[in-house]
């Protein structure tokens, strides 16, 4: 068994309080705690603070045999992006992570790896421009890209 089916197999049997704060968190968001919406939530929350793109958790719904479209899995994504449970974190046109981690910090991208967390308090963010009228400025996301050193 591979790292990545044995992950898939903890969040398959993910402990009951697991699935009962998460039905709680969705019940609290104003979320029905539907079958799909309990069984993707186990796959993101069951492993810690995870980032993961749409594609990844369906790859993962599909090992552990989850009936799930790719649509449900984007639809569930951003639901949950928009009551606060995911940050969505967009690092290219096409590349999409989702984070379970919500609170204040940044990231590093590595090719090949995805993204990794920097503390917050890591990052000083100075002399931002003020928004425009009528407009506040909800967060800042700083994604610092990686490549290896070829020295």
């Amino acid at each position: 068994m591979t790292v990545e089916q044995a992950k898939i197999e903890t969040a398959k049997r993910a402990p009951g309080d697991v699935i009962r704060r998460l039905r709680i968190r969705l019940i609290a968001a104003g979320m029905r705690p539907t079958r799909q919406r309990v069984a993707l939530g186990g796959l993101l929350f069951g492993q810690g603070d995870r980032h993961v793109t749409a594609e990844k958790l369906f790859e993962e719904a599909l090992a552990a045999e989850l009936p799930v479209s790719l649509a449900t899995v984007y639809n569930t994504l951003h639901q949950f992006t928009d009551v606060g449970l995911l940050r969505e974190i967009a690092v290219d046109g096409a590349r999409v992570y989702f984070d379970t981690n919500v609170s204040e910090h940044h990231h590093f991208l590595l090719d090949g790896v995805g993204l990794v967390d920097i503390p917050g308090a890591h990052v000083d963010v100075a002399n931002l421009p003020p928004p425009p009228p009528g407009m506040k400025i909800a967060r800042v996301d700083v994604v610092v890209r990686l490549c290896k050193d070829d020295d």
